[in-house]
């Protein structure tokens, strides 16, 4: 498994070696088992043992162990032979999905009880527009999103989705509970626009991997990474769906002791501005460690700034202190890939052509 977990075994291993001679058999002395990754550190164990072979010409490797550890920070890229996501792994947490069920039918309730996502978009719909005109040379007024193509993963019932769609972009929403769904298309579908610029999925976000990779301009995980079971996976998967310098944008809760006493303590148990279970204070994630992951991953970590809700007034609003809620921005790259790939294919042309022409030759010299 890519992205925290293990290659292979730490357990004995197996290796059918074949030829009639025992000088092949003999130069086999060591097999790399697995791959570990903890905390920004790449650890590779080896399994070193002379091995015995049986009358089937089976040699037996126990699993004697020695760590090295290779480096302490990795900055990789996503290469276009690099193994996507299937199907059959899911970030979704099921206990999750049955949360939001029971509250499919409340999206669009002002109100009610996502009366405080409503307001967020206050601020994360200007954050997003913001930051993706920077890359827009020239566009239209009303429209200023116009030909972005943009993925809301967790759109629940549409609440950020539509605003996005009004700006005249292309939007995806998917989300994993049915009926959040149900209630975002029957929303959308009293504005003629909004029912053509919006479609809506209900999928995970490792099902699309596959058929939308470096799809999207922009990929939208607002108030949703804190309840996935697998945040790495999660988001190597939104940095597979986008293109090459496209911007991610989440916003979160904080992991801190300020956050367990006002978003779990008091939101749920004592004021009820959110359900009881909503969040689960493990599933937090740092700044810090969400732009570790995210550099691991390719991405380049723009903007992070705090957010703040007035329970009384019922409005957000940005802040330096990060320690509760927070947005983030970050850029896939781009550039640096590309240009490595041109560079090596100009040295395989030069090489080339060096065989048959003295002048070129001459030139690898220098």
């Amino acid at each position: 498994m890519w992205g925290g977990g293990k290659l292979g075994s730490s357990g004995g291993w197996f290796l059918r070696v074949l030829g009639s001679g025992g000088r092949n058999t003999k130069a086999v002395r060591h097999l790399i088992s697995s791959v570990v990754y903890v905390k920004n550190q790449l650890s590779w164990i080896l399994q070193i043992k002379p091995g015995v072979f049986n009358e089937y010409r089976t040699m037996w490797f126990k699993s004697y162990r020695t760590t090295f550890s290779c480096l302490n920070r990795i900055k990789s890229f996503r290469y276009r032979w690099a193994r996507l996501y299937s199907t059959s792994q899911t970030t979704v947490d099921s206990g999750e999905v049955k949360t939001f069920l029971a509250l499919a039918h409340k999206w669009w309730d002002e109100q009610g009880i996502y009366a405080p996502l409503h307001s967020m978009n206050d601020l994360r719909v200007p954050f997003i527009r913001d930051n993706l005109l920077k890359t827009i040379p020239n566009h239209q007024p009303g429209k200023p999103l116009f030909g972005m193509k943009i993925l809301d993963v967790g759109c629940g019932g549409g609440l950020l989705t539509e605003p996005l769609g009004r700006l005249g972009a292309s939007v995806i929403g998917i989300d994993p509970v049915d009926e959040n769904i149900k209630t975002a298309q029957c929303h959308k579908s009293f504005d003629p626009v909004l029912d053509k610029r919006i479609e809506y999925r209900v999928c995970s976000l490792e099902e699309i991997v596959e058929e939308t990779a470096e799809t999207f301009d922009a990929v939208v995980a607002s108030e949703v990474v804190e309840h996935v079971i697998d945040l790495e996976t999660f988001l190597q998967c939104c940095c597979q769906v986008l293109k090459p310098s496209g911007s991610l944008f989440i916003t979160t809760i904080n992991k801190t002791q300020l956050s367990y006493a006002l978003g779990i303590v008091f939101s749920e148990q004592i004021a009820g501005i959110v359900p009881k279970g909503t969040h689960t204070w493990e599933k937090f994630v740092s700044p810090e460690t969400l732009e570790s992951i995210l550099e691991s991953n390719g991405l380049s970590v723009q903007t992070v700034v705090g957010m703040l809700y007035n329970p009384f007034s019922g409005y957000w609003h940005w802040s330096e202190n990060t320690s509760l809620n927070y947005a983030a921005h970050a850029v896939k790259s781009g550039v640096q890939m590309s240009a490595e790939f041109a560079f090596k294919g100009e040295t395989e042309e030069l090489q080339a052509n060096a065989c048959t022409n003295p002048a070129v030759h001459e030139e690898l010299k220098k």
